[in-house]
């Protein structure tokens, strides 16, 4: 019996740096996030406390200029895409690998500020605008080689 594989994320969560976005040998663009996501925790003394965890996100194209353009250190983002694992051997020659968010939709969050709605100001989130990607492009081996050395 077959299975199928599934392999889905979703989160919210805030910049933690300015995107950075990088021309490929073969043109294309890619754009590099680090997103900061609270999960919320219960310790032994029965208090609640928020752990921050950190992920990297890859926009690839089109879409990671838009979020090269539009976003910034601190704004609120949702992301929808799929994990993916690299493994290469460092310039030292020691063996490295990462896990990463290969992103399919980048969509920029604000928190409602002007409390018309009678809620505070991190109470309502809106979506200002989304940027959808399509699957990662064919990368060629230089373009392989140049995202593994910025992750390095």
């Amino acid at each position: 019996m077959s299975y199928a594989n599934i392999n889905n994320v979703v989160l919210t969560g805030r910049l933690t740096s300015d995107p950075d976005l990088h021309v490929l040998p073969s043109g294309n663009n890619v754009c590099r996030l680090r997103v900061a996501v609270n999960a919320r925790r219960r310790n032994p003394a029965g208090e609640w406390s928020e752990k921050p965890n950190y992920f990297d996100v890859v926009v690839f194209g089109p879409p990671g200029e838009t979020a090269a353009k539009h976003l910034h250190k601190g704004r609120p983002v949702a992301i929808d895409g799929r994990l993916d694992w690299r493994a290469w051997e460092t310039a030292d020659g020691r063996n490295a690998q990462s896990v990463s968010i290969i992103a399919r939709s980048v969509q920029f969050l604000e928190s409602s500020s002007n409390g018309s709605n009678g809620a505070g100001a991190d109470s309502a989130v809106v979506a200002l605008e989304s940027i959808a990607g399509s699957e990662e492009e064919a990368l060629d081996v230089e373009d392989q080689e140049a995202i593994a050395l910025a992750a390095a």
